[in-house]
């Protein structure tokens, strides 16, 4: 996807209004302080423009937390990071309920998920427990403590980071948990030029906090909300169900794999593709929009049979490969 390109289209559609503003005015404030990964700070506008929940995989200081801290703060919305440990229980990240002597009642303390935006590093070093823990509050964005149900804001986002390459002392998500991460998103090394502004920055900068130092200008009240409202309303024709329809069936009798995509993997499919139309400033989808958003959206959703892991495949070439093979729809 060419960002230029994007910029240019945005414009001529009237009726993604507030979601040109909030693209244009993302970009260009995150683009003051992260030096490239244009195509990372897009998905991450696309998980919030369609209220869903992100897996980033990436190896450390690459700005994975530095990205969703600032999204955050250009949002307007209040950040909480939880940092995964073995020994981190439920209550931790849930609250509890805290008794006070002076009024002879229990207070409840809330945890860190009563936020909007909740970044949750390294989730796989989560034990089972403390994982299974987040998924009420990320399907029905509540929390039930002690049988109380506590809503959580409207904006409730989990941004959750692994590292691809350190599996020691690490407890793998379910099935289960991965089915309610919207997109899961990679985020590579920058290219020379950006790592050189990087160093630039970070010398140019002064203070403990270096570069998150810096205040970035949050988007007017209301705003998200509004674009929310447009990437849903963006149209998409009968023959394009079909196709998203046909693309996940596809996985679910594809030789190499053990486990296809569920419905829910359907709905984000469709969610995640009406994203990528915005993005490009369209009122409608298209087939390429579908193929854009396959891989985030499937990708860990998708699980290999033994004998093909061992044949060096992976979920990103079974689905280029599931998408060459279902036929376009017919225009």
């Amino acid at each position: 996807m060419e960002q230029n390109s994007s910029l240019d289209s945005i414009g001529e559609a009237p009726e993604l209004q507030a979601t040109t503003r909030l693209l244009n005015h993302g970009r260009q404030e995150l683009s003051k302080i992260i030096a490239g990964q244009s195509a990372f700070i897009d998905q991450t506008l696309i998980v919030a423009l369609c209220r869903g929940h992100a897996l980033i995989e990436g190896v450390p200081g690459i700005a994975k937390t530095l990205v969703v801290k600032l999204l955050a703060q250009v949002l307007g919305l209040e950040f909480q990071r939880v940092q995964s440990t073995p020994d981190l229980m439920p209550a931790d990240i849930l609250g509890t309920n805290v008794f006070r002597s002076a009024s002879e009642e229990f207070i409840l303390h809330q945890g860190p998920v009563f936020t909007s935006f909740l970044l949750v590093d390294e989730i796989n070093r989560m034990p089972p427990r403390t994982q299974s823990a987040l998924l009420e509050c990320m399907e029905e964005r509540q929390v039930t403590i002690d049988r109380t149900g506590y809503p959580l804001p409207q904006a409730f986002t989990v941004f959750a980071t692994q590292n691809p390459i350190d599996f020691e002392g690490t407890y793998p998500l379910p099935e289960a948990q991965l089915d309610r991460f919207l997109m899961k998103l990679r985020v590579s090394y920058p290219s020379a030029d950006e790592e050189k502004i990087v160093l630039q920055r970070h010398h140019a900068v002064t203070g403990a906090k270096g570069l998150e130092s810096y205040s970035l200008l949050p988007v007017e009240a209301g705003l998200l909300a509004a674009a929310q409202a447009e990437v849903r309303r963006v149209g998409i024709e009968a023959s394009l169900y079909d196709y998203i329809l046909a693309v996940v069936r596809r996985t679910r009798e594809w030789p190499s794999l053990t486990l296809g995509a569920s419905p829910r993997a359907a709905v984000s499919l469709m969610l995640v593709a009406q994203g990528f139309a915005a993005l490009e400033g369209r009122n409608y989808l298209v087939p390429d929009d579908v193929k854009q958003a396959a891989l985030p959206v499937l990708r860990h959703r998708l699980i290999l049979k033994p004998e093909a892991e061992l044949e060096g495949n992976d979920t990103d070439r079974v689905i280029t490969e599931i998408l060459a093979a279902v036929p376009l729809p017919k225009q």
